[in-house]
């Protein structure tokens, strides 16, 4: 690796190994799911966002932040981090029942946005067949917390779970706060249907609504009960994630890496070889 920058997290992370698994844009899909349940950060979404509009642009733009802070040099993470925290800082939501304005920066909602987006990683990783012990689950959940700084949390002030223990408490204490809103229910139909230019319809009805019908029988029982609509019990779940999982790890990671954003080549060419990520790393 020589003197070169690892970054924030580096290639001996659990973050390291797992975000470079084929399963994470799943993964990616059951958040956004998860996220929608919860009504004022929905609205924060849906009345700040062109999804409507530019469905896949905002996907990549995703996983671009998500491969640049976990991939990228630290000068290029916190780049990222700073430009989406300006951006952030200048929106406002309305709730349409009080008239009450809000930030869309509130700790309150970056939190849960942090909270089930690694939950959705953590679970549909591991479900898969991602080979993580206990311990390393925790240690991903912990390095996470560097995450969340980035998004303009404190880690201390603020309560950022560090273990799985921690994140399960989290939940437990904000299933309160959600529920189905319309807002939800429009992000559903979204995800179940995003706009696409006419030759991509096939692609959108053979690939993306069996991967979208994957990442909601993945969700937690509670999140499909809101939503009301059918799934598969857990253990069926659990069995069409690690056979989805086994197919795509089938594809060399070198192919799978030259896609869009393509954060890891970079990041091996920049630290030498032997540093990919790999669950190998972790045993």
């Amino acid at each position: 690796m020589g003197c070169a920058d690892p970054g924030l997290f580096g290639p001996d992370s659990v973050t390291w190994q797992m975000h470079g698994d084929p399963m994470m844009w799943i993964a990616g899909v059951r958040a956004l799911y998860l996220q929608a349940l919860h009504p004022r950060a929905v609205r924060g979404v849906l009345q700040n966002s062109d999804i409507r509009k530019d469905a896949w642009g905002r996907l990549l733009r995703t996983a671009n932040f998500v491969g640049t802070i976990t991939y990228g040099s630290t000068l290029e993470a916190e780049r990222a981090a700073a430009k989406v925290r300006a951006i952030h800082r200048r929106l406002t939501a309305t709730d349409p029942e009080t008239g009450e304005r809000y930030a869309v920066d509130e700790p309150e909602l970056l939190l849960w946005v942090h909270c089930a987006e690694i939950d959705s990683y953590l679970d549909t990783g591991r479900r898969s067949g991602f080979p993580l012990t206990d311990a390393q689950a925790d240690a991903y959940v912990d390095e996470q917390r560097t995450a969340a700084r980035l998004v303009g949390l404190d880690p201390v002030e603020h309560g950022i779970p560090a273990d799985r223990e921690q994140l399960a408490a989290y939940f437990e204490k904000v299933r309160p706060e959600l529920a189905a809103t319309d807002e939800a229910f429009e992000v559903f139909a979204f995800l179940q249907a995003p706009p696409v230019p006419w030759a991509l319809v096939p692609f959108r009805y053979v690939v993306w609504q069996r991967a979208t019908a994957l990442a909601y029988a993945a969700l937690p029982p509670f999140a499909q009960a809101m939503y009301g609509r059918p799934a598969p019990p857990v253990e069926t779940a659990t069995r069409r994630l690690r056979t989805t999982g086994r197919a795509l790890r089938v594809v060399p990671g070198y192919l799978r890496w030259q896609l869009p954003p393509g954060h890891i080549p970079k990041a091996v060419g920049r630290l030498g070889p032997g540093t990919h990520p790999s669950a190998y790393r972790l045993r």
